[in-house]
């Protein structure tokens, strides 16, 4: 049985306030101060129902802890090839905001090849957007709009897409709640009438600037494409995980200077000086592990192709 919307706000919050403590920790930094709010998203996933709510968010919670969801944006893609190649090949930008401030994201899933990097680089280049977009983007739209926004509106370019891929959405369909499926509209062509009704026209994603549908990866006279690692987005978005990795402490004090040696009988101290050099050489060489870990920086020349977007 459903609750009306404010008694299950209440019943919910109620519970996540009583489950452990790394779950509760997690979720405020999924809230970002706006908990109620949080909380009314997902319940409008499941349509109003607090014991189905609470398994989805409790789900939710436990994979952030147990992946440190918390800490992936103070973990980088490298080398920085790799993270060249995520982006060349993972095609997603930021182009702007709606005319009711949700943010615009473009994604190219035509042209989207994810054959540059293992799986596992894809799958953290994902996340690490999403958490950026929920950390950094919706806040501070936000503050912009001057009310909450806790969403952003996606416009998907199809160009390319095997119509193999497309006859899969029949599948699909019917897995997607009806609230969902009213919120997917199928524009033709490049969509730039369709979407200059709801934003503005610096808001377009590049391929709807055009004449024609077709995602780019490179710019486009003066314009910039949403995807090329020379777009804002893409430079705020380096630098703020740069930053984050540089700001990151360790969690756990690294043990340097104590350790057990088991001593041998040996009058003349020859074989205890001998193991205790030994097991100095081991200590040296975990400090040295951790030192060359806390120093990695990207040479000057990676450096400036990421930021003038030269990905050859």
């Amino acid at each position: 049985m459903e609750s009306e919307p404010s008694d299950a706000k209440n019943e919910l919050k109620a519970l996540i306030d009583n489950v452990d403590e790394p779950l509760k920790k997690t979720f405020e930094n999924m809230h970002h101060g706006y908990p109620q709010e949080t909380l009314e998203r997902f319940l409008k996933a499941r349509e109003g129902n607090v014991h189905k709510t609470l398994k989805m968010l409790l789900d939710c919670l436990t994979w952030r802890v147990e992946n440190e969801i918390d800490n992936i944006l103070a973990k980088p893609i490298e080398p920085i090839e790799v993270y060249i190649a995520v982006r060349e090949s993972q095609l997603i930008g930021m182009t702007g905001y709606s005319k009711k401030g949700l943010p615009v994201f473009a994604l190219g899933l035509g042209l989207s090849t994810f054959d540059k990097a293992s799986v596992d680089k894809y799958v953290q280049s994902h996340i690490q957007i999403n958490e950026y977009r929920d950390c950094v983007v919706l806040p501070e739209a936000t503050k912009k709009h001057g009310s909450y926004i806790g969403t952003c509106l996606k416009v998907l370019d199809m160009t390319g897409l095997k119509l193999s891929a497309l006859s899969r959405i029949k599948v699909v369909k019917p897995l997607l709640q009806e609230r969902t499926r009213r919120k997917i509209q199928v524009l033709e062509g490049s969509g730039r009438e369709e979407l200059l009704k709801v934003m503005d026209y610096e808001a377009l994603p590049s391929f709807s600037k055009c004449d024609s549908s077709g995602s780019s990866k490179y710019s486009n006279g003066e314009i910039i494409d949403c995807f090329s690692l020379r777009h804002p987005f893409h430079s705020e978005l380096y630098n703020y995980i740069k930053q984050q990795a540089t700001n990151r402490k360790p969690t756990k004090p690294i043990k340097i200077g104590s350790f057990h040696v088991q001593v041998p009988e040996d009058p003349e101290g020859t074989i205890i000086a001998q193991t205790l050099e030994s097991e100095l050489h081991k200590l040296e060489g975990e400090e040295k592990v951790v030192n060359a870990v806390h120093s990695l920086k990207i040479n000057d020349g990676m450096q400036s192709r990421l930021e003038n977007g030269d990905t050859k």
